[in-house]
């Protein structure tokens, strides 16, 4: 096992497929050229982006990392390229933007794929020329000297042939193109990992053999992120020195032998979510809400569950409310989220046909098939009746 520490974060490698990464990885630090890093979400990306930055000659100035889905467009033009006093609402004074903080140093951009097509187009520029104005500035540009990495866990030709991304900025950006493979494709890091994640809880515990035996044959649709958060909760839920299976949710206690490939992901992770939301384990706010927010599952992720809760309750949104755990009062902030964050799906599609059938019945679908609901006003996502 290969433990690279550095500034608190921790890599570790154990399989070869992130050891022939990693040296990849090493010498693409020795150049300066622009770094695509691609995988799904929960891989560590961000942290290959780091061992880049610290194994090349900008090691000793700043690594400025910014995650573009988490921003507006408005928001993430001011964060890039910073802002003058009274350009806008709230801009109270002059602020450097992140290209400037970054200067001599490393811009880490991270979901690169979620920037809209005007905010590529100015990243477009700064790449062929260098220059930085600020927003709301009538001073001439600056330039500044910034090696660029950028991640996503979208495809970019997809989203190129969807118009949804520029072709020219996709080549500008892809000189160095690493692809971090998912946890269930590199089964020998999981041991490796699952020991480093127990050292960092402070307790003297171990891990069953039943135990780990179950990790390994879990397909992780988190990945590392998942694995993390499973051990971390186990440690908290043992009494004694050994984490077993009985410490672990539900989903990985039921998990059979088999290793989904990783363009069914995210069949496998929309099935699993809605598992557990049918027979109550999980409960939407609580327990998916998070996953979204911690980038742990996309919007893809979110839109394929709706699309099985839809097909059981034929098309009817409201009747969502109780399959996932959520109240009526729930309805308005559960639609606006999916239309904020693009996770809705069309009710028509669902309105004839057999109902779908989860893997396991449950009290809490079987209450949402029976609900009776009264006519609401037609919105944009929801049926007008049952």
């Amino acid at each position: 096992m290969k433990v690279s520490g550095y500034l608190g974060h921790t890599l570790v490698v154990a399989s070869q497929q992130m050891a022939s990464l990693m040296k990849r990885a090493t010498k693409a630090a020795a150049c300066d050229g622009k770094v695509l890093i691609t995988g799904e979400s929960g891989v560590g990306k961000d942290l290959v982006a780091r061992h880049i930055h610290n194994h090349s000659v900008r090691t000793g100035h700043a690594f400025v990392a910014v995650n573009c889905a988490g921003l507006t467009e408005s928001l993430i033009e001011s964060e890039l390229f910073g802002h003058m006093k009274g350009s806008f609402t709230g801009a109270y004074r002059d602020q450097p933007g992140k290209l400037q903080t970054a200067h001599l140093g490393t811009l880490f951009l991270d979901e690169v794929g979620e920037m809209s097509l005007r905010m590529q187009a100015l990243l477009l520029r700064f790449l062929e020329n260098g220059e930085i104005q600020a927003v709301g500035s009538s001073r001439p540009a600056t330039t500044v000297d910034v090696r660029l990495i950028c991640a996503t866990n979208r495809n970019l030709p997809e989203l190129i042939a969807a118009g949804q991304f520029r072709e020219d900025l996709l080549y500008r950006l892809r000189v160095i193109h690493l692809e971090v493979p998912p946890l269930r494709d590199r089964h020998d890091d999981i041991r490796a990992l699952i020991a480093h994640f127990v050292g960092r809880t402070g307790r003297r515990i171990s891990v069953s053999d039943e135990a780990l035996r179950v990790l390994e044959r879990y397909s992780w649709p988190g990945n590392v992120r998942e694995l993390q958060n499973v051990i971390e909760q186990a440690a908290w839920l043992t009494e004694g020195e050994t984490i077993g299976v009985e410490h672990f949710p539900n989903p990985i206690r039921m998990t059979g032998p088999l290793v989904v490939p990783a363009r069914e992901r995210r069949r496998q992770v929309a099935d699993e979510l809605y598992h557990a939301l049918v027979t109550a384990e999980y409960a939407f706010w609580q327990d998916v809400y998070p996953l979204f927010l911690s980038r742990d599952i996309t919007r893809h992720d979110v839109r394929e569950l709706v699309r099985r809760g839809l097909a059981d309750t034929r098309g009817n949104y409201r009747a969502l409310l109780e399959l996932f755990g959520l109240s009526g009062h729930d309805y308005k902030r559960f639609l606006n989220f999916l239309a904020a964050h693009d996770c809705g799906a069309d009710f028509r599609e669902f309105r004839s046909g057999l109902p779908h059938t989860p893997r396991q019945a449950s009290p809490v679908l079987a209450r949402s098939r029976m609900a009776k609901v009264s006519d609401p006003k037609k919105q944009p996502l929801t049926d007008t009746g049952t």
